[in-house]
């Protein structure tokens, strides 16, 4: 064990790349910063990040992962439950596996988590879900996504409710569109998007990750059970 003294220790899931991997670039500017990672390869981590391949779906990864962050750092005060499979599930077919998936990991694993990292967590501690406007304008073709973003937040609710005596905040940013060069969209729908919006433009990681910085930080520190929507002014 590597003990941090008196620095932050933040855990981001789904941390290799898009909002992740801007989400661990800017919290490791004062925090020491460990990621988890599925099936992408990190990629251009801070110095002295601790990468962690774990599939959420597992039940044993909670254990395992908490594990590994305790052992390298010794401590915790920060989980971003960032990672999230998004499905199309249209109507008119079925696929309960593939619906299990979006659950799984994107409500039961930030559940897992928490439950595994309650012993080192302390007063100061915060938790920051990434959801997304979807859970209150659902998505075409992709109920089951959006659903599993609804209950996300409702769990951040009622976790902010729960640990709220411990001195532990949980808080949610649900961010519209985002504008991410590794994953373009068509150009057409980008702009539709973009006509959506008050600002005219997309949210960028880097605007995701200013969000979860602040939740995560002291000038949030009476902020708790909130869903901070960034997105522009997405279909106001």
């Amino acid at each position: 064990m590597t003990p941090t003294a008196s620095r932050r220790v933040a855990l981001i899931t789904g941390g290799a790349r898009g909002i992740g991997r801007a989400i661990a670039a800017d919290l490791a500017r004062d925090h020491a910063v460990a990621i988890t990672c599925f099936d992408s390869a990190p990629e251009g981590l801070p110095d002295g990040a601790l990468a962690i391949r774990a599939d959420l779906r597992d039940p044993a990864s909670p254990a395992a992962v908490m594990a590994a962050v305790i052992d390298r750092f010794g401590r915790l005060d920060v989980i971003v439950n960032n990672a999230g499979v998004l499905e199309p599930s249209p109507v008119d077919a079925f696929d309960q596996d593939a619906y299990r998936a979006i659950f799984d990991v994107n409500v039961i694993a930030p559940h897992g988590l928490l439950s595994a990292a309650l012993p080192y967590l302390g007063a100061g501690a915060a938790i920051v879900c990434i959801s997304s406007v979807n859970a209150v304008l659902p998505p075409k073709g992709a109920a089951m996504y959006g659903a599993s973003k609804a209950a996300l937040d409702l769990w951040t609710r009622a976790m902010a409710k729960e640990l709220g005596p411990r001195g532990i905040r949980v808080n949610a940013v649900a961010p519209g569109a985002v504008n991410r060069p590794e994953d373009p969209r068509d150009a057409a729908l980008t702009q539709a998007f973009v006509d959506l919006t008050a600002l005219g433009r997309l949210a960028t990681p880097d605007d995701i990750a200013a969000a979860v910085r602040y939740l995560a930080g002291e000038q949030s520190a009476c902020v708790t059970g909130e869903v901070l929507t960034v997105s522009g002014g997405y279909r106001l």
